[in-house]
């Protein structure tokens, strides 16, 4: 089972919110981090599929204390840097 060390950004889960995320696929450990206005994101898939861009939302769901499905994925599908907004 893969470890998780996500940080709590409970307090910017507002409706209409976007989230610009730099995302490392294939990582040894899931993880999310805030410095500042960026997010950090790092995720033991690859990203084949789509699987990656579920695990982000996924672990950006869990740090915003929010369900997966309020994420869209606004920009950035098949690059490192994406835009997430929550409904």
């Amino acid at each position: 089972m893969a470890r998780h060390d996500i940080e709590d950004i409970s307090e910017l889960a507002r409706p209409g919110a976007v989230f610009e995320l730099r995302v490392t696929p294939n990582a040894g450990r899931n993880a999310l981090a805030r410095d500042g206005s960026r997010i950090t994101a790092r995720v033991t898939v690859v990203p084949e599929g789509g699987r990656a861009n579920a695990a982000v939302a996924a672990l950006l769901a869990r740090a915003l204390g929010v369900a997966k499905g309020r994420l869209t994925l606004v920009r950035g599908a098949t690059s490192r840097d994406k835009v997430f907004r929550l409904d």
